[in-house]
């Protein structure tokens, strides 16, 4: 019996992890027409433009060093066609240990997402009812927002 509940006890701890939500995304990116291939830095809602892609990153998580890595990041990829119109190639999450599941593929230009820097503070994401001394995201304040930055739905 008291084996069982040490097994729920440890199961229990597994169901939830601490996020950290970054300033920073980092990226790669190959331009495949001269093979180079480049790191670059994104602040998060600022756009870095990499050959005829600009990339913005609107949200980058990790998870602290003594977890299992997971790094995301909500990203938006414009691409700026031959006529100066700006279209919209790619809007969805990016996968730093999986670069091949959600990268952008595009004929002259890859993008993948490689970390994300520059820690704001840890979240704690539970899968049910909070825990003692553990703010849970609902009480953290909300963060900043661009006016006229385009607004997202969270699905929970």
């Amino acid at each position: 019996m008291a084996a069982a509940a040490g097994v729920l006890a440890c199961s229990a701890g597994l169901a939830h992890a601490d996020r950290i939500e970054n300033g920073v995304a980092v990226f790669s990116a190959l331009d495949k027409v001269t093979a180079r291939t480049s790191k670059f830095e994104v602040k998060l809602n600022e756009t870095v433009q990499f050959g005829a892609l600009k990339v913005t990153p609107r949200v980058c998580y990790s998870r602290p060093p003594e977890e299992q890595p997971k790094t995301t990041s909500f990203v938006e990829v414009d691409e700026i066609q031959l006529d100066g119109q700006e279209r919209r190639i790619f809007s969805g999450w990016m996968f730093a240990e999986s670069p091949g599941l959600n990268a952008v593929e595009h004929p002259v230009f890859d993008v993948w997402l490689t970390d994300c820097q520059k820690p704001k503070g840890a979240i704690a994401q539970h899968s049910g009812g909070g825990e003692a001394g553990v703010p849970s995201a609902a009480d953290a304040p909300p963060p900043e927002e661009d006016a006229f930055a385009p607004r997202r739905r969270v699905r929970r």
